[in-house]
C-alpha cells in the first residue's frame, strides 16, 4: 500500500473516526452519499471515455449495493422485499453499464437512487431510522466501502 501524505492520512483518519462513531442511520446515509458520488464520478468518466476510472467507480458502487443488500432486514420491515428487488435491478444495471460502457444505464441508476438517498436523509433527520428499543439493528459489516479500513 502506498504511503499517504500528511493530508491524506489526516483525511483518512477523519473518515474512519466519522464512520466508527456514526449511528446506524448515519452509516446508511453515508453509504448512499458515497454510492451517488461513485455514480456521478462514473458518469463523468464515461462521458470523457475514461473507462478505467468509470469501471473503478462502478465496481465500488456495486460493492456498496452489495453491502446495502446484505444489511437489509427483510424480517423486520414489510417494504424490504421491494427495496431488495430495486437494489438487485440497480446492481445488475451497473454491471451492464460497466461491461457495455453505457452511460445511460449509469444515469438511470442515479435517477432511481437519488430520491432514495434524499428519503433516507429525511428519515434520519427526523429520527425515523432508529431501531425500536426491543429490536436489534444490523449495521453494515464491511466499512471498507466507505473508504475505511
Amino acid at each position: 500500500m502506498p504511503q499517504l501524505n500528511g493530508y491524506q492520512a489526516k483525511r483518512s483518519q477523519y473518515v474512519q473516526d466519522a464512520v466508527l462513531s456514526a449511528t446506524p442511520a448515519g452509516l446508511l446515509t453515508m453509504l448512499y452519499d458515497r454510492l451517488l458520488l461513485d455514480l456521478t464520478r462514473a458518469g463523468v468518466a464515461q462521458e470523457t471515455e475514461n473507462w478505467p476510472v468509470a469501471s473503478e467507480n462502478l465496481l465500488h458502487a456495486q460493492d456498496i449495493l452489495a453491502e446495502l443488500m446484505s444489511s437489509l432486514r427483510t424480517d423486520v420491515w414489510d417494504g424490504a422485499d421491494g427495496l431488495m428487488s430495486l437494489y438487485t435491478y440497480v446492481r445488475q444495471s451497473l454491471v451492464q453499464a460497466n461491461v457495455g460502457r453505457d452511460r445511460f444505464r449509469t444515469a438511470e441508476c442515479v435517477e432511481i437512487l437519488e430520491p432514495l438517498r434524499q428519503a433516507w436523509h429525511e428519515a434520519a433527520r427526523f429520527g425515523q431510522l432508529e431501531p425500536a428499543p426491543s429490536q436489534e439493528q444490523d449495521t453494515p459489516r464491511s466499512l471498507g466501502v466507505l473508504g475505511v479500513g
